[in-house]
């Protein structure tokens, strides 16, 4: 096995291509061609579909990269090891959650595992979009789920189960009023969780195991937690959220529990890594803090 060719064959598919592996490697987009050719010659498949314009990895492609790459972290663990400060943990993580998570859970937990680790560099992708775990070069993802995700040969491990609410500003709450049934919202304008078009609804689970479902007229979509936070305390509609993102505005005033006996769903979010051995120790130590520290982040609700 020739590693610098497994080397080059990585670099191109995390980079998603040939130009922007040479460019990050510092070398002529030709050498790493040749190696890759080289490669492909020398295993018998092609491993790459590649024009002009686009590149995707075959299927033996991709089976040959996890390999690959597995085999490259293992080499970059046993240097590791030999390190004479052998309980530093260094290298990069490339992490992967939505831009939810990003804001309201890992910034407040993140900044404690890079100061305890100084030598980690990690790469947070942030994106309300699907990402390609192999294509996309990730260690580790974040993902919300309310049944259970695909089997794709990744390691899934639950975080927790996370509840949401309904959120509103103090005076449309007073409006809905408390106790109040689900029919109290019949009418009322409402925020929505994502930006593309479509019919929306409120799906909600009573105390009793009773359950409704709401619709209502949108007055705003976005993916952006943040705007739709800020349009519900200023009035424009009841927005659904996790409750970890809004106790703080429930606790300044900003924002009001509506229907507070009821809960708008509670899904899971799961940590997915590669299924592999010899994982860099920087990613097995990134997965435990945040098997550890997450769900005390996650599962906090109002008042808590």
């Amino acid at each position: 096995m020739d590693l610098n060719q497994a080397y080059y064959l990585v670099h191109v598919v995390e980079k998603q291509g040939f130009s922007a592996a040479a460019r990050t490697l510092g070398i002529p987009k030709s050498r790493i061609s040749r190696h890759v050719k080289t490669l492909e010659e020398a295993l018998g498949t092609r491993l790459l579909n590649r024009d002009s314009r686009h590149m995707s990895l075959t299927e033996e492609g991709a089976a040959y990269y996890r390999h690959a790459k597995m085999a490259l972290e293992c080499m970059v663990a046993a240097e590791a090891a030999v390190r004479q400060d052998k309980d530093a943990l260094e290298g990069s993580v490339t992490l992967s959650c939505s831009v939810g998570v990003a804001q309201f859970a890992l910034g407040r937990i993140l900044p404690r595992f890079l100061s305890d680790n100084p030598r980690v560099v990690l790469r947070l992708q942030a994106s309300n979009d699907y990402a390609d775990m192999i294509g996309d070069g990730l260690d580790l993802a974040i993902r919300g789920h309310a049944k259970l995700l695909p089997d794709s040969g990744l390691i899934q491990r639950r975080i927790a189960k996370v509840p949401w609410h309904l959120f509103a500003s103090p005076d449309l709450a007073r409006q809905v009023g408390a106790p109040a049934s689900p029919t109290a919202l019949d009418g009322l304008p409402g925020l929505a969780l994502g930006w593309r078009p479509g019919g929306s609804s409120w799906s909600l689970a009573g105390p009793d195991g009773s359950t409704a479902s709401v619709p209502y007229p949108v007055r705003l979509r976005s993916d952006d937690m943040v705007t739709l936070k800020q349009a519900a305390a200023e009035g424009l509609g009841v927005v659904a959220l996790p409750a970890y993102v809004c106790t703080e505005d429930i606790a300044t005033g900003r924002l009001s529990r509506v229907l507070p006996d009821w809960t708008a769903g509670a899904p899971e979010i799961s940590l997915l890594m590669h299924e592999r051995r010899g994982n860099p120790p920087q990613v097995d130590a990134l997965a435990a803090f945040l098997r550890q520290e997450l769900p005390g982040v996650v599962s906090k609700v109002d008042g808590e």
